[in-house]
């Protein structure tokens, strides 16, 4: 062989080897990856070859699946979607999962190992997709999404006890069957609902994230009474605080919401009771932003990584303040950040006399036959405060409701505490507040629900903007719904 000749072919074999190299790479250390890439159209064929399994309330499922005679021979369906929406996430053969479709797609398309049995291994064929059983009460749910009709908000319910949600409202809400499909109606669907400026695709409850305003304050009393307790002894001794408050380094003070409220020197109780904004500011300069910061983060603030399965928005409690930033951000301003579902955590652990348990909406995972494949029991997230601090603020929530600006939330029968709040929205306050409630009621057997919820009307008048009147209906609803 001559030499050109050699050369060509020891470039051919080089050739060859690199594709053989490659194929070998490909077929045995990246086949899951293309295997599970979105991308590939056969991953879309096989989830949608056979009926999803189901996501369950109260037992029953609220999802579905129909057939499209298309190749992708079945889509999702949902009874209530836009109820429900903030809770299941979608399911969309164009756009993806997400939610609760998404964190177990494996297990709602019958791919998840844990569902094949050794028939199904044999013959090689796709396990019957399994179910999500969730903890949400369908009565609670839809009291709550009937009280926000019309508005744009978000609440949420706990079980104080175990940390199941109860219910996850986010209006305006969507329909996630809506865009399910493949057809040129769907992506319509999908579009018009991207563009729609009401944001009704994004859960307020749980990934928006808004200034907390006065229901704050609690984290700050429990700051208080927990770590100065020389100043602080408990929830009935007088503060030395101005009214209104002189904001440190500053000539500007700090002035409350009503002028003729008790405020001057008052106590954590009374301070709650008519939500004394220079009592709290005056406090949180006393205890210190290191200290309600610690505070803050056992209750959940500061951290990305609280998945209920799905992961929740960061709720932030600011470091590094001057004494003025402090003094406001201890009145759940400045850059104090929290969802819904953070505030809905606060009131559960003051609830639960001062153990604050793991949220979860998912309480078992089964296969297509109902057996489970994988259950959640109730977990413990932290102890924030002692059970004689949480009671303390238990005693000074229950004021707010019986003779404070939370007396709307009264209900016969259940044992029910408040805070009500506004916090202002946009620079200088140029926005419509947000109007905030947190709560808890407690009926006669010792069953407990804790609640947050949120109003952001941006149509409302300044004037009627206000805790009690827009967020604690919604409150009260969902509160009568999980107890009565």
């Amino acid at each position: 062989m001559n030499k050109p000749l050699r050369r060509v072919a020891v470039c051919f074999l080089a050739l060859v080897l690199a594709v053989m190299g490659r194929a070998t790479w490909i077929q045995f250390f990246r086949a899951d990856t293309y295997a599970s890439d979105p991308h590939n159209p056969r991953v879309a064929l096989a989830r949608y070859s056979q009926p999803l399994g189901n996501i369950l309330v109260d037992g029953a499922p609220v999802t579905g699946s129909a057939k499209t005679g298309r190749n992708l021979a079945y889509k999702r369906t949902y009874t209530d979607g836009p109820l429900y929406a903030p809770i299941t996430g979608f399911s969309s053969q164009i756009y993806g999962s997400t939610q609760l479709e998404g964190v177990y797609s494996k297990v709602l398309d019958g791919s998840d190992p844990r569902l094949a049995k050794p028939a199904d291994t044999l013959m090689k064929k796709r396990p019957k997709a399994g179910d999500v059983s969730t903890t949400v009460d369908a009565r609670v749910q839809k009291a709550g999404y009937a009280a926000l009709k019309g508005k744009s908000g978000a609440a949420v319910a706990l079980d104080p006890d175990t940390g199941k949600v109860l219910s996850v409202v986010s209006t305006p809400s969507y329909d996630p069957g809506a865009f399910a499909g493949s057809a040129p109606a769907d992506q319509a669907a999908w579009e018009k609902l991207e563009k729609d400026k009401n944001k009704p695709n994004v859960n307020r409850a749980m990934r928006q994230s808004l200034a907390p305003g006065s229901p704050f304050k609690l984290v700050v009393a429990a700051a208080a009474l927990t770590d100065a307790p020389g100043t602080y002894p408990d929830i009935d001794t007088r503060t030395d605080a101005d009214s209104p408050y002189p904001l440190p380094g500053t000539s500007i003070s700090l002035p409350n919401e009503d002028p003729n409220a008790p405020c001057k020197d008052a106590t954590l109780r009374v301070a709650l009771q008519y939500s004394c904004n220079n009592v709290f500011g005056k406090v949180a300069n006393t205890v210190g932003q290191d200290k309600i910061q610690q505070m803050a983060e056992k209750f959940g603030f500061n951290t990305d990584k609280l998945d209920i399965p799905v992961r929740a928005g960061k709720s932030v409690y600011p470091t590094g303040m001057d004494r003025a930033s402090e003094a406001m951000s201890g009145i759940g301003q400045y850059d104090d950040l929290a969802t819904p579902l953070q505030m809905a955590m606060v009131t559960s652990a003051i609830a639960n006399d001062g153990t604050l348990m793991k949220p979860m909406t998912v309480d078992k995972l089964t296969d297509g036959s109902g057996n489970s494949i994988q259950d959640f029991p109730p977990t413990e997230y932290s102890k924030p405060v002692t059970p004689a601090v949480a009671r303390s603020l238990q005693s000074a929530m229950q004021t707010v409701v019986k003779s404070g600006t939370g007396t709307g939330a009264q209900i016969p029968g259940l044992t029910v505490g408040a805070k009500t709040g506004t916090a202002q929205n946009g620079v200088n306050n140029s926005g419509t507040p947000y109007a905030w409630f947190v709560s808890y009621a407690k009926n006669s057997q010792g069953h407990k629900v804790a609640v947050a919820s949120i109003v952001q009307q941006a149509d409302a008048a300044r004037a009627e903007v206000s805790g009690s009147s827009l967020a604690g209906p919604v409150a009260t609803a969902m509160m009568k719904a999980a107890l009565q």
